[in-house]
């Protein structure tokens, strides 16, 4: 075999070898870059539907009505901190107008509300007086027992809603109470730990009251008789846990129920 016929072959199979070389590389390019495209793709059908669950959750109604009904589809999850949540029960009392005494002067009120999730403390303002006084009464009467915190709303505006006595958002002690201590009509008027009364329209207050757990903006229609001042926690991590439907007001996630309201006196020093 000549020396020229040998370099000929030789050549071909280095000419062979980079050929392939090049083929691999190329399989390779295309198979990482179809592997990128797909994460890509995956990315952006996951960020659409992360968008789509923050746009579909959010509201634009704020009414917190004494006559709302929530959702109540879905089972409960346990949330930490949170015992099995008692059957809540029908109130049947009815008053033609609410009972008990005015304010003592210079006297501080607290009322305790303690439920299968925690205790909660709430100091009355005096600033609204009937409203305060109506609290009072009721749960002197023992209305607020076993009574189930029937609607959370996680978004827009913050509230956990308490105190019917058909344990759904709905009806009435048989009486209401004037609108008092109205906020202003802007900004972040119903602030976090803020509690006011809900209603079914001026002047409809009765039983059922709202805890702002976080800075709020609302028509400025809900009377304000109190402040948070110990508990606030219990309220954001039942809404921490959701609304039993998945949408953005409703039944919370995690039942709440009122085992025990009870009401200090704490007289002013000076």
């Amino acid at each position: 075999m000549s020396s020229s016929n040998k370099r000929e072959r030789e050549l071909a199979r280095l000419k062979y070898e980079r050929q392939q070389a090049r083929r691999v590389t190329q399989s390779g390019s295309r198979k990482r870059r179809n592997q990128v495209v797909a994460v890509l793709a995956a990315f952006v059908l996951v960020s659409g539907a992360v968008i789509g669950i923050v746009v579909s959750s959010s509201s634009n109604d704020p009414t917190l009505s004494a006559s709302a009904t929530p959702s109540t589809t879905a089972s409960a999850t346990a949330v930490a901190g949170c015992t099995t949540a008692p059957t809540p029960t029908t109130k049947t009392q009815t008053w033609k107008k609410f009972g008990g005494t005015p304010l003592k002067a210079a006297t501080d009120y607290v009322l305790t509300l303690e439920t299968n999730c925690g205790k909660i403390e709430i100091a009355i303002d005096p600033k609204a007086p009937k409203t305060a006084q109506s609290e009072i009464f009721l749960a002197a009467q023992g209305y607020y027992e076993n009574a189930d915190c029937s609607r959370i709303t996680v978004s827009a505006f913050f509230v956990l809603q308490c105190g019917s006595p058909t344990n759904d958002s709905k009806g009435d002690p048989g009486y209401t109470v004037p609108d008092e201590n109205l906020p202003k009509s802007n900004g972040t008027n119903y602030p976090a730990g803020t509690v006011a009364m809900a209603n079914a329209g001026k002047g409809t207050g009765g039983s059922q009251f709202f805890i702002v757990y976080k800075d709020t903006t609302l028509p400025a229609n809900y009377s304000i008789w109190g402040k948070v001042v110990s508990g606030l926690d219990v309220v954001t991590k039942v809404a921490a846990a959701g609304v039993k439907d998945g949408s953005s007001d409703g039944a919370p996630t995690q039942p709440i129920v009122i085992t025990k309201a009870t009401t200090s006196e704490i007289p002013r020093v000076g």
